[in-house]
């Protein structure tokens, strides 16, 4: 069949080929020809496909995917077309492409992304301490910032998401899935980084995700070490496979917790304080690691480091008290604060008095000696400059 399928192809002429509009025909409801499919299958490198592999035309550009089992992962494009492996049922108009496993086209048309509607969420301590009030937040996917300083709320926020305490009101939907009710369900599509936890002194990095994958429900042995191998080879921890993840560096540690928290395919990814106590080198790859990442699905990064969610994150919320000061778009954040972030070079004993007389957000030291920036909607004279405003100058003005 492959083979008068490949006869009739030739007949037609090369150029007809070359006039196929990609965006137009996944732009299209209606279903791909025999002659599209083929088109389309000889257009791909099939020596490059591996079992276990298929192939996604994005923008007219050729995107090798990782398979789970007989099912394709979602793809993280609009408009995509792909091959999928032949089900079991079914014989598609018996087009037979030769492929491995006999792939076969499909388009996919208006993926729908993944969001996180959080409403009215509150928590209270025992202790009378108010960590949470009233919080509401849309998040959608991609990586999304939640800043604050240390107390803010964020870790109590963050493990309320991740099922480890109740909220004293409030409603978390993660599309259909209630956080808070249906919280086995939230269990499987969930990967939860969180800012320390323990390991067993004398087990390998292998062993150790293996079994992590055991208790997350991925019994097939097979499936297993395969899911293990990508996600070490993915961390760069395959060369440590063999060592105790007790006798691992801080980053390593790290990447090690964002492997586990990968196991399964999650859909919502939670990381908290990540970037804590790793050297610049460390922290760059990571940032490398949770970008990758974030492209998929959503991931929520805590986090106190302004630079963390500058580097990283197109969406972004600001937490204080408990309560949300901001939430939207770094830059439009900073857009709104342009030709009100004045700066000037002072002297330590002048730090109480610019204090008392300006609204200072932020001081740092510069060769020793303080920079202050002040907020201000009137140049204030006296010496300061104009400054182009920063992250760190939002999230300053916002909780002081």
């Amino acid at each position: 069949m492959a083979r008068s399928l490949i006869k009739r192809r030739s007949a037609t002429p090369n150029s007809v080929k070359k006039r196929i509009d990609y965006q137009k025909l996944l732009a299209t409801d209606e279903p791909l020809r025999w002659f599209e499919k083929f088109v389309f299958a000889e257009s791909m490198d099939k020596s490059k496909l591996k079992f276990g592999q298929c192939l996604c035309i994005c923008n007219n550009k050729p995107k090798y995917i990782r398979l789970k089992n007989s099912f394709i992962q979602q793809p993280y494009h609009y408009n995509c077309v792909t091959f999928l492996r032949k089900p079991k049922t079914g014989n598609f108009n018996s087009l037979d492409l030769k492929l491995p496993n006999s792939w076969l086209l499909i388009k996919r048309k208006h993926l729908q992304l993944m969001q996180l509607i959080i409403r009215n969420l509150s928590k209270t301590y025992p202790n009378g301490v108010k960590a949470l009030d009233d919080v509401s937040l849309d998040i959608p996917t991609g990586m999304y910032g939640l800043l604050g300083p240390n107390g803010a709320g964020k870790s109590t926020l963050m493990r309320t998401l991740a099922t480890l305490q109740e909220a004293d009101s409030g409603t978390a939907m993660l599309d259909d899935i209630n956080v808070l009710e249906q919280k086995d369900e939230v269990r499987r599509v969930l990967g939860y980084l969180p800012q320390e936890f323990g390991v067993y002194a004398r087990i390998s990095a292998q062993h150790m995700l293996d079994h992590l994958a055991v208790l997350k429900g991925i019994t097939k042995n097979s499936e297993r070490k395969e899911m293990v191998d990508a996600l070490l080879q993915r961390v760069n921890l395959w060369e440590h496979k063999k060592k105790a993840v007790s006798s691992y560096s801080g980053g390593m540690r790290q990447r090690f917790g964002i492997a586990q928290a990968l196991l399964g395919d999650p859909k919502l990814i939670i990381v908290d304080e990540p970037t804590a106590g790793l050297d610049p080198g460390e922290r760059n790859r990571f940032y490398n690691l949770l970008s990758e990442i974030g492209e998929h699905v959503i991931v929520i990064l805590s986090t106190h480091i302004v630079e963390d969610v500058k580097e990283l994150c197109s969406n972004m919320a600001i937490i204080h008290q408990g309560k949300v000061q901001f939430q939207g778009q770094p830059h439009a954040a900073m857009s709104n604060l342009a030709g009100r972030v004045w700066a000037k070079s002072i002297t330590k004993s002048e730090m109480e008095d610019y204090h008392n007389r300006y609204h200072v957000i932020s001081s740092k030291l510069v060769a020793g000696k303080p920079i202050i920036h002040i907020l201000s909607d009137a140049n204030p004279g006296d010496g300061f400059r104009a400054s182009s405003p920063d992250l760190e100058d939002v999230f300053f003005s916002k909780i002081l």
